[in-house]
């Protein structure tokens, strides 16, 4: 079995890794304007998608240009998140050299597109493939890849944790090499319970000293998390953006979410903004938290809420997740300003951040390769790969970080020859 790494290698964003030059895991853009695609160019047989976030199915479409009409398989949330982004991407970059792709791509996707559920095992480009729940988002799966000579597990992003939203990632199939993402290597998350209640605390704070609280999200998992938690304590809420069409979708494929009823309470719950600015400069002034994407202030309607509380103190601004370095969201983390309209303005709202991530921290990396002592592991998706790929060697793993680019070449298993 050869492995090519075209993206994801020692860097989170534009996952896609090659397998035998015929099936490709993956297809993302990184989150850079303009975004970076995977390198090399494939025309794959077949392509596996993991789960429907940018870094790993964003530019998708893309790999339906010209005659090519490869196969695509993935869950039936996965499809549906991908075609959401693919729409924003072209509404975004559309007829500008920064989309990958054209409306016509994007709607070439409904005639490839082949959906399964998990554990059901299928052949895509000579190869049996099975998709195992990976506890990151509705959908999110571990990919095992069979092609005879050897077992592949790529991981995906996984979560070992239960959230409200999914539960944790149980599968561990057996395999001859797996594929294992890295993004939280060096980091412990905080007990989930307790970060929730920190956060509603602070919130219930705020609204009682009558300020509101805009709460940045990413629209696939994190606003719906959200919504789920302030559902749960009783926190009056708004929620506008992606975020909105991402939670009716997810309430059409209950056996993907783990407590159906519940998002259907918080979909109940919250408050839809269906309205434009005007509504939104009304909606500011309420004693309310606002869910909001995007999750980085990279744009959205949360780029309207922003101006309208940050002059008051006692209002509040609560990231809910990582913020990349060089967004919005970084610097007023960092400096208390941002951009607003072309202009840098300082933010005198509290500014907070909450750890509500959907990847395994680093004990749940640990826990989950823990099963995989025996097995080469080659280490992606991460900005220390190689650091942990080098810690994990001295715990006795065979483990590496390929490069971009690199090829590794898997030897058949002697029991499978």
């Amino acid at each position: 079995m050869e492995i090519e790494f075209l993206g994801g290698a020692d860097e989170i964003g534009r996952s896609a890794i090659l397998v035998n030059g015929s099936l490709l895991l993956d297809f993302g853009m990184s989150t850079d304007n303009p975004p970076r695609l995977p390198v090399g160019d494939p025309d794959p047989e077949a392509v596996v998608v993991s789960h429907g976030h940018l870094d790993h199915a964003g530019a998708v479409p893309a790999l339906l240009s010209g005659n090519s009409r490869p196969p695509i398989h993935w869950t039936p949330p996965t499809r549906e998140l991908t075609t959401t982004l693919a729409r924003d991407t072209l509404k975004l970059h559309g007829g500008s050299y920064r989309c990958p792709f054209t409306e016509a791509e994007l709607q070439r996707l409904t005639q490839v597109s082949r959906e399964h559920g998990y554990r059901e095992t299928f052949e895509a480009a000579g190869h049996e493939v099975t998709l195992f729940d990976a506890g990151h988002i509705p959908g999110s799966a571990h990919v095992l890849v069979d092609d005879g000579d050897a077992r592949l597990l790529y991981t995906g992003d996984f979560h070992t944790d239960d959230q409200r939203l999914v539960s944790g990632t149980t599968a561990r199939p057996d395999a001859d090499v797996v594929v294992c993402e890295s993004t939280y290597s060096d980091v412990q998350h905080d007990d989930r319970a307790g970060v929730e209640e920190r956060f509603v605390r602070s919130v219930e704070t705020t609204l009682w000293e009558g300020g509101t609280v805009v709460v940045p999200a990413f629209a696939i998992g994190r606003t719906q998390e959200m919504l789920l938690i302030c559902e749960a304590y009783d926190v009056p809420c708004y929620v506008d953006g992606m975020g909105q069409e991402v939670t009716e979708m997810l309430r059409r494929h209950p056996t993907f979410v783990r407590d159906p009823d519940a998002l259907r309470r918080a979909k109940s719950h919250a408050r839809f903004v269906t309205g434009r600015d005007g509504q939104r400069r009304r909606i500011a002034d309420q004693r309310a938290a606002i869910v909001t994407t995007s999750g980085m202030l990279t744009g959205g309607p949360a780029m309207t809420y922003v101006p309208e509380i940050r002059t008051n103190p006692t209002n509040k601004l609560t990231f809910t997740g990582y913020q990349v370095e060089g967004t919005s969201g970084r610097e007023l983390l960092e400096t208390g300003r941002t951009e607003i309209d072309g202009r840098i303005m300082p933010v005198s709202a509290r500014i907070e951040s909450y750890d509500f991530s959907a990847h395994a921290d680093r004990e749940g990396l640990l826990e989950f390769l823990s099963t995989y002592e025996k097995t080469p592991l080659l280490v992606n998706h991460g900005d220390r790969c190689g650091a942990f790929a080098a810690e994990l060697r001295e715990d006795g793993y065979d483990a590496r970080a390929p490069g971009l680019g690199e090829t590794i070449t898997v030897p058949s298993t002697p029991a499978r020859r």
